[in-house]
């Protein structure tokens, strides 16, 4: 990442903290980086603005790593509210995890054979289902890329949180709370392979290469309680000095559990990215603050470049969502309806 996109990240996490929305039905304008033209050198902060409604009844085709937590549930919220608001029909299919590539390549196909007309997609490999973007690049269908990332593989557009700065931060934020305590942390950024736990890892990296927190493992893992449960342990185990735990949402949730069983008082957990047991962990003090990627937001604003990309109108081609750090210093501050669903939300699989 060049230094003006990390210059400019950070001066928007700075504003994006105290950006407010007052009604999740009127998100907008909503402060972003946008590479102009596509050109990562050509980054500027703009107000994002969708458009009042589709001229057509378009129909999308939504493809999911998963819907087994509340982030990817907030990203599908966002998804069917655009929807509903725009007026065109989505159908959402999910793999069932970071495990299922071939199945996420399927539904692809299915998507394709069901005539969609624009495929959001959120891949569990770039690599794994380039060649069916290419394929369905080549067939007219608009590609957009939501929240997890398609770098290379060309595509419409993507809107996509800026991974390496929400690393970066939280690594920052968590060496300014300890202060002069020498620290020993272990990092457990995701699923290896998925591209944005790599980003995640070497912003985190990068900020502990100065200052009192030292890195001494990486775990990577499937993104799900249990399974980081199992990597916090061994870990807990295998470093006993460890008394920082760097990692995303399901992390964090099973290092809280972990580190009591554990009898350890002298833990401190910081989570990369969000769901509801951040929001209250982060209330009740268990989870120091976690850098958020505002989910729903994402949902929305993809949907509103797949429709202005079908009706060939002009459109941002890379969106980066700037972190905001939730602490609970400041999480009072922060318009949640811009980054979870509502209390209660089950997943939606089809608009009409």
């Amino acid at each position: 990442m060049n230094g003006l996109m990390k210059t400019v990240a950070i001066a928007l996490s700075a504003t994006m903290l105290s950006a407010g929305v007052a009604h999740a039905a009127d998100w907008w304008p909503f402060k972003i980086s946008a590479a102009k033209g596509g050109d990562l050198n050509n980054v500027q902060e703009i107000e994002y603005t969708p458009l009042e409604k589709a001229e057509k009844k378009w129909s999308l085709c939504v493809l999911f790593p998963h819907l087994q937590d509340s982030y990817w549930v907030s990203v599908n919220y966002g998804i069917v509210e655009e929807a509903k608001r725009l007026g065109v029909k989505v159908t959402v299919l999910q793999a069932g995890g970071y495990t299922a590539l071939p199945k996420q390549i399927s539904q692809y196909d299915d998507c394709m054979a069901a005539g969609a007309d624009a495929i959001l997609i959120s891949p569990i490999s770039e690599a794994g289902v380039a060649a069916k973007i290419g394929e369905g690049m080549a067939k007219n269908i608009v590609n957009v890329a939501v929240a997890n990332p398609i770098l290379e593989t060309p595509i419409t557009a993507r809107v996509t949180p800026d991974f390496y700065q929400k690393g970066f931060q939280t690594g920052e934020y968590v060496k300014q709370f300890l202060g002069d305590k020498q620290s020993t942390a272990v990092g457990f950024p995701g699923p290896q392979g998925s591209g944005w736990a790599e980003t995640y890892m070497a912003g985190f990296r990068d900020s502990t290469k100065t200052g009192n927190v030292k890195l001494v493992a990486e775990m990577f893992g499937e993104a799900s309680v249990p399974a980081q449960l199992r990597l916090v342990e061994d870990s807990l185990q295998a470093h006993p000095d460890m008394n920082v735990i760097w990692g995303g949402a399901p992390t964090a949730e099973a290092a809280i559990g972990a580190v009591k069983d554990a009898g350890r008082t002298d833990v401190t957990i910081i989570s990369s990215y969000e769901n509801q047991t951040m929001l209250k962990a982060v209330q009740d003090g268990s989870v120091l603050a976690f850098a958020t990627e505002y989910p729903v937001i994402m949902g929305r604003m993809g949907v509103d470049l797949a429709v202005r990309a079908l009706e060939k109108k002009e459109h941002e081609k890379i969106l980066l969502v700037a972190p905001g750090l939730v602490t609970k210093d400041n999480i009072a501050s922060f318009d949640t309806t811009q980054i979870f669903a509502p209390e209660g939300f089950s997943p939606v699989f089809s608009v009409e």
